[in-house]
């Protein structure tokens, strides 16, 4: 082992361990390690930022902006009708959202497909009477199942395809794996149709306006004398942070989600929530006059036709994580007022606006509904069932899947490669105006490029400094007494088990040298091991951090931490039974 190759394995062993801790994002701790290789002189200088024009890094980024395309052009609409017909009836909802999410997540990014789908999912759940926490983990894990299926479900698969063309100067083709992905998908369906009803936890109280958001009994109201020094003042220069003026009623009419710099007037009626300390004090202090007890106003006062209330779950990324609504000042800058908190199933009742946001929250918001849908977006939510936030986009709903489908096209025949072709159809979505250029760049989830482009050239060193080799010497020797297909078996169960505790694309590049150095020692073709890495990286079934889907249901749903290993452990096994005799038939010479 020469001084390179430790301080390889050392470094890698040490970045794991932060991406295990996470208290650092992982596309940071990944370009740390990028740098400090190359510092090190192990990754080459004219090489170290090469990551960035790696295909699969453009592909990434373009199925991002096309996928966006597709949900402002109202396709999930189209996607999610016949699903209405079986609403009455549970396990067939369930198997049909699982089978669409999988369809959706085979052609675009996974979190992506499950974004489109996850709204109608728990309007759909809430129509059939039963908890949205009954469809979210089955719906989060197959949207990953159907990522294994073709070329772009989802970015370790073309990762592995790029080291396969490194490797034999060929990559894998859009339906190369089909013949081990499709089964294997189909038959984790299977299973959690089976199990879920007893695996997946059943919370009662997860995602639910009726339960969770009773507004009413958090509302006051006052009205404003002619003593009151309210008077006359905007809404900014008197309320404190910890009270909210939801609407003005007047004998004119009711302004809801008025803007911060509104002008009082004597005889308002000002809607408010906050505290009931806080809302004393004010009440006090600007001597105005409260009408009946704090419940008693009806939530109909704070919504009209122009104005009223969404439900959004703060997703993974949102740059509301670990900000406050104070700290942001949603109100001003946004137009936002934060109405309620909902955590693992339960509303937070305190503060709110010093409350700091985690991925999974579950928000009810109010503000101008025409605005509200691109706000929400912008801070990287994701806007809930019933609260309909219309896009207005279905008179390009033809024009985008036609992009959609002539990219494909072009991928599966061979005629262009998947970065060339999807960075067009990103172009023609955006020509076409499906997109505007503003929201083609915020469709783009830069931490997972960046992550991708600083963990491309590390994976490269991990081969060429002879570390893969190294590693895979373990493996190798074990080789003379077991038959080749435990050495499947042990990278694909090797790349779950990492794929559970890092971001999956970081777990292909670490593995992919590995793969391809137990091959090589066996004197075997690289395919068998390669998409054993490609279906493991999409195994993150254990946990919620293991992939960005787990997470994005885990606040709607109202799931803990310890949920997601019973079905999750029961769901790897059975697709290691049915993985490595595929692999073995039609892939391992």
């Amino acid at each position: 082992m020469t001084i390179q190759t430790a301080v390889l394995g050392a470094a890698l062993i040490l970045a794991l361990a932060m991406f295990v801790w996470g208290k650092w994002k992982p596309e940071v701790v990944a370009l740390a390690l990028l740098l400090g290789l190359t510092a090190a002189g192990i990754v080459p200088t004219d090489t170290a930022f090469s990551g960035f024009a790696h295909p699969a890094v453009i592909t990434v980024g373009a199925i991002l902006v096309v996928s966006a395309g597709l949900t402002r052009a109202g396709v999930v609409e189209t996607v999610t009708r016949p699903l209405e017909r079986v609403k009455g009836h549970p396990f067939l909802l369930l198997i049909g959202l699982m089978v669409t999410v999988a369809l959706m997540s085979s052609v675009m990014n996974n979190v992506g497909a499950l974004a489109l789908l996850m709204p109608a999912a728990i309007r759909l759940s809430r129509d059939s009477g039963r908890p949205a926490s009954a469809y979210l983990m089955p719906l989060a894990f197959a949207s990953l199942l159907g990522g294994m299926t073709t070329l772009i479900g989802t970015p370790p698969n073309l990762i592995v395809s790029g080291f396969r063309a490194e490797s034999v100067a060929a990559q894998f083709g859009f339906f190369d794996f089909a013949c081990v992905g499709v089964p294997v998908a189909a038959a984790g369906i299977v299973l959690i149709a089976v199990l879920g009803g007893r695996l997946v936890p059943m919370r009662s109280g997860a995602v639910s306006s009726d339960e969770l958001f009773k507004v009413g009994r958090y509302l006051t109201e006052a009205a404003i004398p002619a003593k009151s020094r309210a008077a006359g003042a905007t809404i900014r220069s008197l309320a404190p942070v910890d009270v909210q003026v939801l609407s003005i009623v007047r004998e004119d009419g009711r302004i809801i989600a008025p803007s911060p710099f509104r002008l009082l007037k004597e005889g308002d009626q000002l809607v408010m929530m906050g505290e009931s300390e806080a809302i004393e004090k004010f009440v006090n202090e600007q001597q105005l006059e409260l009408i009946g007890q704090q419940g008693s106003v009806e939530s109909s006062l704070i919504e009209n036709d122009e104005s009223g209330l969404a439900e959004a779950v703060v997703s993974p990324g949102s740059r509301l994580i670990n900000n406050t609504a104070i700290s942001l000042r949603l109100r001003e800058r946004h137009g936002i007022n934060l109405i309620g908190i909902a955590r693992e199933g339960a509303r937070l009742g305190t503060r709110l606006g010093q409350t700091r946001f985690r991925a999974g929250d579950v928000l009810l918001v109010q503000g101008e509904r025409k605005e509200l849908y691109g706000e929400l977006e912008e801070l990287g939510c994701l806007p809930l069932a019933d609260r309909a936030l219309g896009i207005g986009m279905a008179a390009r709903r033809w024009t985008a899947l036609a992009i959609f489908v002539g990219a494909i096209a072009c991928v599966a025949s061979g005629l262009l490669g998947a970065a060339v072709a999807f960075m067009i159809a990103a172009l023609l979505m955006v020509v076409s105006r499906v997109v505007s250029v503003r929201q083609a760049y915020s469709a783009v989830d830069w931490p997972v490029l960046l992550l991708l482009a600083a963990m491309i050239p590390v994976g490269m060193a991990i081969e060429s400094t002879g570390l893969a080799q190294i590693i895979s010497a373990g493996a190798l020797s074990a080789s003379k007494v077991l038959p080749a297909w435990t050495m499947v078996c042990t990278v694909l169960v090797a790349t779950m088990f990492l794929s559970d505790l890092v971001n999956n694309a970081a777990a292909a590049v670490m593995m992919c040298p590995i793969a391809l150095g137990v091959a090589s020692g066996l004197d075997a073709s690289a395919d068998p091991f390669l998409l054993a890495v490609a279906i493991g990286a999409s195994c993150a079934f254990l946990t919620p951090i293991g992939h960005q889907s787990n997470l994005l249901v885990m606040g709607p749903a109202g799931y803990r931490f310890s949920d997601y290993w019973r079905l999750g452990l029961a769901l790897e096994v059975g697709i290691v039974l049915v993985a490595v005799p595929l692999l073995m038939l039609f892939w391992y010479d």
